[in-house]
C-alpha cells in the first residue's frame, strides 16, 4: 500500500489534475460541513481523471467519488482518504438528444433543454448539484424523474470506459445501480428529449422555480428534503390506516407527513433546525456540526419509528464515517 505522500507524487505526475492536501470538505457540500480528506483530486478532463482513479485505486488506500456535494454529509473529523471529482461540464446538443458530462451543474441542463425548446427536465428546475449525481440518485421533482430521459450512461468501472443503456442503470425511486457500485465513475449521459413549445416550458420551469425557491431558499445550506417520499404499500396496516387518502400520490407518502406528526417542525440542535415551514428541511443555520446533523436525525428516525412502525429512510449520502446509514 502506498503512503498518503506516495500517492501525491504519483497523482501530481498526471496532466490536468488539480490537487490539495488536507482540503476541507464543508464548502464541497450544501450544508456547508464536515472535515478534511487527505487528498482532493478533481479534474476536468476524462483522460486525466481516468488514469486518477486507476492510480488511487492501485495505491490502495482509502478513496470516494464527489460530485456536486448537494446530498453528501461529511463527518466533523473528515474523510481520511482521497477523494476523487470529475468536474467536466460539456453539454452537446444534436436533435433532441443532449449528451452532458458528469460535472455539468444540473441547472445548466435544464436552461439549455428549455433553449433548445426540448421537453423533460423542466421540473427539475432549481435542483442543485451535478448532473452525475442526479443520475446517480435518480432526481426528480413533480412526478417526473431523469430516468425518463437517460438512454446511456458512460461511466468507468475497474479502471475502464463502459456503457449502460437505460436498463441496465438499475433505476428506481432515487436509486440506480451506481448507489450499489460506489466505486463506479459517472462520466457522461446521453439524454432524449422531444420538441415542445419554448415559452410553455420557460413559463412551467419559472413557477417551479418560485415554488422550490420559496420552500429551499438557493442561499439555505441544506440538502432539501431530507428524507426519503414513503411508498404506501410498505408501511404497516396499522399505519396505512391513518393516512389520509389525498396524501397518496404515485403510491408514495410525503415523508413530511409523519415528521410533523411527531413534532419535527422547529426542533434544534446546535445550530442544525429544522424548518418551521417544513418538516423534512433540515439546514445548517449558522456554524453547525455534522454531530449535531447526525443527532437530530438519528431522534426524527427515533420519534417516526415509535409513532408509526416503521423507518424512514435518509436520502443524503454519508462520508466518513464507519457506518454508511445514520445508527437508529
Amino acid at each position: 500500500m502506498s503512503s498518503f505522500a506516495e500517492a501525491f507524487e504519483r497523482l501530481r505526475a498526471i496532466p490536468g489534475l488539480k490537487l490539495r492536501k488536507n482540503e476541507v470538505l464543508a464548502p464541497y457540500t450544501r450544508f456547508g460541513l464536515g472535515g478534511a480528506a487527505r487528498i482532493l483530486c478533481a479534474s476536468e478532463s476524462r483522460e486525466a481523471f481516468l488514469l486518477a482513479t486507476h492510480e488511487t485505486a492501485s495505491s490502495e488506500l482509502p478513496h470516494m467519488i464527489i460530485g456536486g456535494g448537494t446530498n453528501l454529509v461529511v463527518s466533523d473529523e473528515g474523510f481520511d482518504g482521497i477523494v476523487l471529482q470529475f468536474t467536466g461540464s460539456k453539454i452537446e446538443a444534436n436533435g433532441t438528444k443532449l449528451t452532458v458530462e458528469a460535472g455539468a451543474v444540473l441547472q445548466d441542463v435544464v436552461d439549455r433543454s428549455i433553449e433548445l425548446s426540448l421537453e423533460g427536465l423542466q421540473t427539475m428546475t432549481g435542483i442543485p448539484g451535478f448532473t452525475g449525481g442526479a443520475i446517480y440518485g435518480n432526481a426528480g421533482a413533480y412526478g417526473h424523474s431523469i430516468d425518463e430521459l437517460v438512454t446511456r450512461v458512460d461511466f468507468i468501472r475497474d479502471g475502464r470506459p463502459s456503457t449502460f443503456d437505460n436498463g441496465q442503470c438499475g433505476f428506481a425511486y432515487r436509486h440506480s445501480r451506481f448507489k450499489d457500485h460506489k466505486e463506479w465513475v459517472i462520466i457522461a449521459a446521453e439524454l432524449q428529449f422531444k420538441h415542445s413549445d419554448r415559452d410553455a416550458l420557460a413559463k412551467a420551469a419559472g413557477e417551479i422555480r418560485a415554488i422550490r425557491d420559496a420552500k429551499y431558499p438557493p442561499t439555505m445550506r441544506c440538502a432539501g428534503s431530507i428524507f426519503k417520499n414513503v411508498f404506501f404499500a410498505s408501511l404497516p396496516s396499522q399505519t396505512q390506516a391513518e393516512i389520509p387518502p389525498s396524501l397518496i400520490r404515485g403510491g408514495k407518502i410525503p415523508s413530511a407527513f409523519f415528521l410533523e406528526q411527531v413534532g419535527a417542525k422547529g426542533m434544534r440542535r446546535g445550530d442544525i433546525q429544522v424548518a418551521s415551514y417544513h418538516a423534512n428541511l433540515i439546514y445548517n443555520d449558522g456554524h453547525g456540526r455534522t454531530s449535531d446533523l447526525i443527532a437530530l436525525i438519528r431522534e426524527l428516525k427515533r420519534l417516526v419509528r415509535e409513532r408509526f412502525a416503521f423507518d424512514i429512510e435518509e436520502e443524503v449520502q454519508y462520508v466518513g464515517f464507519d457506518y454508511a446509514p445514520v445508527p437508529s
